[in-house]
């Protein structure tokens, strides 16, 4: 027995979907977002294009606020071939993608889009590549011969693929047309072996997949017909290009020193540019003349320019770090930020006491200035990022 997806929205737990018991042949992972109004549209057309398939679709979503983690629970008691996985806490579509694919028994394994930008039409044709066994991996490619972009309408975002396809070739050694796409199959035990190793790091699994697995894959590509989204909004905000760059970072020298510690440093060090800077236009501009007609001491003048200045570049490095660092973990609302911003400058506070304290011990034991200094700033970041990490964007 089919179903539509006008049945399914239709559907309020009655009328359960008959479906033959066979062996299942395919899973379909769907990592979500505010996908609620897609899901059931998803399902149909899956349905369709996998006649004579036993099939499942998992649906990963991060905690949507519309209800998409509930829509699909809806859907599966009446259709045992839809899934959900909500997740809490987490999120970013390269690590749903992972945590999808091994959640299955399914023995092949396709992720793509619930947004309907890919056209599911593509499945049967790149499951009978992977089950041939002459191939490894079949992926969907936008930039092929035959491909479109046109109903996309977004030709900014064309152009940077383009130039991030560039650069993904370089990294994974593979020379594909599209190596950033997100629709793609492969055999589930191939996922397996190297989902250990995987960093789960931005939002291209494929480009994960590619740069890790150490034999090469063959690859069937096939041409699509990228569309516009059917409903609500994109899953990639402003902080895309970012995420691709951490990807590729996370493959070069992830191994040597940690990732995310890596953005924490650099954001760190950023912010002291930032305290540098507003320090300066404290100083020559805004107590300038106060100072020169002698209102307030120099001293003064400067231990008030420099708390303003500690302040603004702290609050800097909470905002960026919100934003990329922990990105997965990103705090909304005002209550949430105002709370992590006070802990985060708790935490700040320890690491400076880390700093000066670790300093001082070094130095009494005949350390070099300079050696001291620097180590004292090593072991105050490492404070700041356990803490932080652990208090601000983690759990008690």
């Amino acid at each position: 027995m089919s179903i539509t997806g006008s049945d399914l929205a239709g559907m309020d737990g009655a009328g359960a979907v008959e479906v033959t018991a066979r062996p299942l042949e395919l899973a379909v992972v769907l990592p979500t977002y505010n996908e609620r109004k897609n899901i059931a549209t998803m399902i149909e057309r899956l349905d369709v294009a996998l006649k004579g398939v036993a099939w499942e679709a998992v649906f990963v979503d991060d905690n949507s606020p519309d209800g998409t983690s509930d829509e699909a629970r809806r859907l599966s008691l009446v259709d045992p071939r839809v899934r959900c996985i909500q997740r809490i806490g987490r999120r970013g579509l390269a690590s749903a993608a992972i945590e999808g694919m091994c959640s299955t028994a399914a023995p092949v394994v396709a992720v793509m889009d619930a947004d309907h930008q890919h056209d599911p039409a593509l499945l049967p044709g790149m499951l009978k590549a992977i089950t041939s066994g002459e191939y490894d991996l079949a992926y969907a490619s936008r930039f092929a011969e035959g491909a479109s972009t046109e109903a996309w309408g977004r030709p900014d975002r064309v152009k940077a693929s383009g130039l991030a396809n560039r650069i993904a070739n370089k990294v994974t050694g593979v020379e594909l047309t599209d190596p950033m796409s997100g629709f793609f199959m492969l055999r589930t035990e191939t996922l397996r072996a190297d989902a250990h190793r995987l960093s789960g790091v931005g939002f291209k699994i494929l480009l994960d997949i590619l740069a890790t697995v150490d034999r090469p894959l063959r690859v069937k590509e096939f041409p699509l017909h990228f569309a516009a989204r059917a409903e609500g909004e994109s899953k990639l905000d402003q902080t895309v290009v970012f995420e691709f760059l951490v990807g590729l970072y996370d493959k070069w020298l992830g191994r040597i020193i940690p990732t995310r510690f890596a953005l924490f440093g650099t954001v760190g060090a950023l912010g002291v540019l930032v305290q540098l800077s507003v320090l300066w236009v404290m100083l020559h501009l805004v107590f300038a003349e106060r100072f020169v007609y002698g209102n307030w001491s120099e001293s003064a003048t400067f231990n008030i320019s420099n708390t303003i200045a500690a302040v603004v570049a702290m609050t800097f490095n909470f905002v960026l770090n919100n934003e990329l660092t922990y990105s997965d973990k990103r705090l909304r609302g005002f209550v949430p930020l105002m709370r992590g911003w006070a802990q985060f400058a708790l935490t700040c506070s320890l690491g400076l006491l880390t700093n000066i304290g670790s300093a001082a011990v070094l130095k009494t034991i005949g350390i070099h200035d300079v050696l001291a200094v620097i180590t004292g700033v090593l072991l105050a970041s490492v404070f700041n990022f356990a803490l932080s990490s652990k208090f601000v964007w983690g759990k008690y």
